[in-house]
């Protein structure tokens, strides 16, 4: 499994241009793209340098994690899985495609495709000296309109990035993403309702042209979730000094929630339940909320059988389950 730490690379890379840069000014520039994000607006209200390497020092490390914990139940469920060509769709300042060099040893050529110009110019100078991305080879233009021409790719991702789209241009992005996939395509995004609803629809669209759910549902049907439930997960993150004076936080870690799904061109021969929540632990026993093949099930393992017992408490939200658990569906 990859570490949900940015990797020391792209730390120190990060941590070279905050020579002369305000914190408080960072933190300014943080949080109202932070508000522009969280009213539906884009990445267009980042213009410079400075506002890119504000927004990079506050977001990459959410983001990444988000991406390497995704990427990470891919690899669960695909250990064969060794992609040589990487297609990051609204790469932004770089961060999916760090996540994926970090998670696949085996990708040596990287495609960006992004429309803001500041936060190309910073991912292009973030991976400049790095000896695992020595070549990037990044687009300016929206994805959408310059996907067309770049090549197809073994492994496509967009992290955080249909949210920004319309229905229509959702749908042909995603058309667009599947029409260049080889292999794999991973959509990530923020694990709220309307997030998950965004990546329900990707998941039946794409099914649709034959792709197959290798992670994290264990099944092609429906979702069994019935509203207001939503699939999502959450990536604890250690937070650095940086980080944390620029969310004025206090606690040394942070919780990023997410949701995502991975499409394969061809079936997995076994995909994994999947745990929906933290699991609950009494005296008597631990109940697990789990998606399986067969629908939502509450899974118990009473303290009484202590090797049932003994792997629950192992179990995290978000885990894959290889057995087949059974019990009472909710």
């Amino acid at each position: 499994m990859t570490a949900p730490d940015l990797p020391a690379e792209l730390t120190a890379a990060l941590n070279a241009r905050l020579h002369g840069f305000s914190r408080n000014d960072a933190a300014a520039r943080s949080d109202a793209i932070s508000q522009t994000y969280r009213s539906g607006g884009g990445s267009t209200t980042i213009r410079s340098e400075s506002d890119a390497l504000a927004y990079a020092l506050a977001r990459m490390p959410a983001t990444y994690a988000a991406v390497i914990a995704s990427l990470n139940a891919l690899q669960e469920t695909r250990p064969d899985f060794a992609p040589i060509t990487l297609l990051d769709c609204g790469a932004g300042p770089g961060t999916a495609t760090w996540a994926c060099a970090e998670a696949f040893a085996s990708l040596n050529a990287f495609t960006l495709l992004d429309a803001n110009p500041a936060l190309r110019t910073l991912a292009l100078g973030l991976a400049q000296d790095s000896h695992r991305i020595p070549a990037m080879n990044y687009t300016l233009g929206d994805a959408a309109a310059t996907i067309a021409n770049a090549p197809s790719a073994d492994l496509v991702i967009a992290s955080y990035v249909i949210n920004e789209l319309n229905d229509l241009a959702r749908t042909k992005l995603v058309a667009a993403m599947w029409t260049k996939t080889n292999d794999t395509l991973v959509i990530v995004e923020p694990g709220t309702p309307s997030g998950y609803q965004r990546i329900l629809d990707a998941r039946a669209q794409l099914i649709k042209n034959g792709a197959h759910v290798i992670a994290p549902c264990p099944h092609d049907d429906a979702c069994p979730l019935v509203k207001p439930d939503w699939c999502h997960f959450s990536q604890r993150l250690q937070r650095s000094r940086v980080h944390k004076q620029l969310k004025s936080a206090e606690l040394p870690y942070e919780d990023e929630k997410f949701i995502y799904v991975a499409l394969s061109r061809t079936p997995v021969a076994q995909r994994p339940s999947r745990v929906l929540t933290q699991p609950v632990t009494t005296k008597i026993a631990i109940t697990a909320k789990l998606c399986t093949d067969a629908g939502v099930i509450a899974a118990n393992a009473p303290r009484r059988d202590k090797a049932k017992y003994a792997k629950f408490r192992k179990l995290d939200w978000g885990d894959a389950v290889f057995d087949s658990p059974t019990s009472s569906m909710e």
